[in-house]
């Protein structure tokens, strides 16, 4: 799957990920990111007299993670890297559970020299490299142009993203975080079912309470959820928040500040997402399904929506489903008509290691993958589109009608993206446990929406105390 559980299950393991690691990568990895990359710029490159551009170390080694995308992409570029570039050879690790498989290398010094993580991962080890600034500077990748583009890669890169804490953990301007593809993320619905019956789909939360009272009279619920991973949740709640509270306000969500979620909007929010459990808008049994098993029971219409992005149609290509079924993604409902709509964006992710031992060449790897040749290679191999802003044109005709469509969301709403900032050294929160993990007590109506809210401003001020 492509979305284990969210970025908030990141951060739960993020205290336990890398104490081993302070040797590794923790105590001198921001000196050693700036030293690995001047050292390597000046000794590893050179110009061959053909104009070929050569390495010292020809060897690179990668660790993916292999999600919804498959495997067949990495294949083909490393391939066509290794074609582009003679004599370089690329050792790949590729596994569902990469996070798992490399901590312990990196914990005994074997650093890979590339990352590509899915987005928020469920080991917490991108999580923890930021915290421990075990992640090199990516800056100057982006001042430079492109390998068949003269723009530098951070205009070809769709706005507001590098600068976002997702690419920028520590707002300090600097990129740590090279963002992969961009995923539109919000409520799946069943075009053909919303067609045969008429339905328009909602704008305000009022419309979408009434449209599941519409449901409910044909035996179907308006809402479920990916229960026992409740991170998918983000797809629906942070847009919600963006648009009820400032997409300003974000920021300091983002930053834990206390005070950030207090208003009168916020508290809406909450207690219209609690709203779908406690007053029976929720499908039965949801908070003990899988993703699978959820997102099937919403493919067969025993559900409106499920909050998840555009690669479910390739995640979900062998599930059964009612006749006629067409995926459709509309945004999370406004308090008031009127107000701005957001669309979630999951931008999974590259990264460089601090202690990287061949960072020039992964730096050159990562160029190669931001070409046109590579994100078509994307579109066609795993119906994927690159987070640069070409990227649709690009690809128009070889992904999927389905997800191209699912696209069109962002004809409805504005691009957003949400990632935590680094979480401090002192820091032994779990801010997993206050947003995400309490789902199931709220739809259940064990816990209120006031709770909930309050829950999350205390781990805000917890965590500003230990700053």
């Amino acid at each position: 799957m492509k979305k284990a559980i969210s970025m908030m299950l990141a951060t739960a393991m993020a205290a336990t990920c890398l104490a081993g690691c302070g040797s590794a990568a923790s105590s001198s990895a921001a000196a050693s990111s700036e030293a690995a990359s001047s050292e390597a710029t000046s000794a590893a490159t050179s110009e061959a007299s053909t104009g070929e551009k050569t390495f010292e170390n020809n060897e690179l080694n990668i660790a993916v993670f292999e999600g919804g995308y498959g495997s067949e992409y990495w294949d083909e570029i490393i391939k066509r890297f290794e074609a582009a570039y003679p004599g370089v050879t690329v050792n790949m690790q590729i596994s569902p559970k990469i996070g798992d498989i490399i901590r312990p290398q990196i914990v005994a010094g074997n650093v890979p020299d590339f990352i590509s993580m899915n987005d928020n991962d469920s080991t917490g080890l991108i999580s923890s490299m930021v915290k421990e600034h075990a992640l090199m500077d990516l800056s100057d990748v982006f001042e430079e142009g492109g390998i068949d583009d003269d723009t530098p890669l951070k205009d070809q890169v769709i706005d507001g993203l590098l600068d976002s804490a997702k690419c920028s953990p520590y707002g300090d301007g600097k990129i740590y975080i090279a963002p992969f593809d961009a995923s539109p993320m919000g409520l799946v619905y069943n075009k053909t079912l919303f067609e045969e019956n008429g339905w328009e789909t909602p704008v305000t939360w009022d419309d979408f309470f009434e449209l599941g009272e519409k449901a409910k009279e044909k035996g179907i619920a308006l809402f479920t959820y990916q229960g026992i991973y409740p991170g998918y949740l983000e797809s629906m709640l942070w847009p919600a928040l963006a648009s009820a509270t400032g997409i300003d306000n974000m920021k300091a969500i983002a930053s834990y500040t206390p005070g950030s979620l207090s208003s009168d909007e916020a508290l809406k929010v909450f207690q219209n997402m609690a709203k779908i459990g406690t007053d029976g808008y929720l499908m039965d049994g949801t908070v003990a399904l899988n993703h699978t098993q959820s997102q099937t029971d919403m493919m067969m219409n025993k559900a409106l929506f499920i909050p998840n992005g555009n690669w479910m149609e390739g995640e979900m290509a062998d599930a059964p489903r009612a006749d006629g079924f067409e995926f459709g993604l509309t945004c999370a409902p406004v308090l008031d008509d009127g107000e701005t709509r957001y669309v979630m964006s999951s931008v999974e992710q590259f990264e460089i290691p601090a202690n990287a031992k061949n960072p020039e060449l992964a730096k050159e790897f990562l160029r190669f993958l931001y070409t046109e040749d590579s994100v078509k290679l994307f579109a066609e191999k795993a119906n994927g589109i690159y987070a640069l802003k070409k990227a649709n044109e690009m690809v128009k005709g070889i992904v999927t009608d389905g997800v191209y469509n699912m696209n069109d969301i962002y004809q409805e709403g504005t691009f957003m993206v949400f990632g935590w900032d680094a979480m401090p050294d002192t820091s032994k929160v779990v801010i997993a446990d206050s947003v995400f993990n309490v789902a199931s007590d709220v739809m259940n109506g064990d816990m209120t929406a006031e709770q909930w809210r309050d829950g999350i401003e205390a781990a805000f001020k917890e965590i500003a105390a230990s700053k």
